[in-house]
This record gives structure tokens, sequence and C-alpha cells, in this order.
């Protein structure tokens, strides 16, 4: 029988790239499990139409899994939507199943912003906030 290690101490509060973040309240050691991204399993069709609604307000609520399955964190999603798009940040992603892992990508210190490159495809209609200067759009 073995012991599942609970995860990383992680809070929400606001950010100096956009909005809201996610904030390590303790230390995370490299590729460590932090939070998976929670939201309703909806078909990537689906996900299409949200994502028009939301690029309007700005937000990127969705997350796609597969070419068919995609995960909306505006409905019934956790804290791990409020983590920032970021060129070079300190997670990545592990996709099991229909599950979204963030992961560390390095060691990451308490008060340390959480971050991951979206890979998004889409209209790139939002600037990227990760840097001054940074040219990116999502």
């Amino acid at each position: 029988m073995s012991r599942r290690r609970p995860l990383p101490k992680i809070v929400r509060k606001r950010s100096k790239l956009h909005g809201f973040g996610v904030f390590a309240a303790e230390p995370i050691t490299k590729n460590r499990r932090i939070i998976d991204y929670a939201g309703e399993l909806i078909t990537t069709k689906e996900s299409e139409k949200r994502e028009d609604r939301y690029l309007a307000q700005g937000c990127i609520w969705t997350f796609r899994i597969n070419r068919r399955w995609s995960r909306d964190a505006n409905v019934g999603g956790n804290v791990a939507r409020f983590i920032n798009h970021s060129c070079h940040g300190n997670c990545w992603i592990e996709i099991t199943d229909k599950t979204i892992w963030i992961r560390a990508s390095r060691l990451i210190q308490p008060g340390e912003e959480l971050s991951y490159d979206y890979c998004t495809d889409g209209v790139q209609s939002i600037p990227c906030r990760c840097s001054p200067g940074c040219e990116h759009r999502l």
C-alpha cells in the first residue's frame, strides 16, 4: 500500500502579471505535481464556442486535452485557472487520461508566482504580460 504525498500548499492573490495569480506557500521541488487543472469536461467543438466568449473578456479558461476533449475551468474549475501564462514559466503540463496536472519545472520558492506557457494557437488577441517588451500574443 503506497502513501500519497500531499499536494504542495499554494495560494491565490493579486499578480503583477495579470489579475490574480497562484503563488507557492512552501518550497515545491522540481517535477512535483502541484494541482490538477479542474473544470467541466466538454467536447472541443463546444470549447470553441465558449472560447470566443471568454476571449472577448480577455480570459482563457478552456484547456485542450486532445483533439476531442477540453476542460472549461470557468465551470467547476479550481484555483489552477488563475495560474498565469509566461513564455518561460516555472511549471509544465502533464496530461494523464483526461486529467491535466500542473508540475514544477524547477525548484519553486515560497512566495514565487506559478506560471506556464499556455501554448495557444487561436486568434492571438491577448498581449502577453510575462515580461516588459514581450511581443508574444495569446
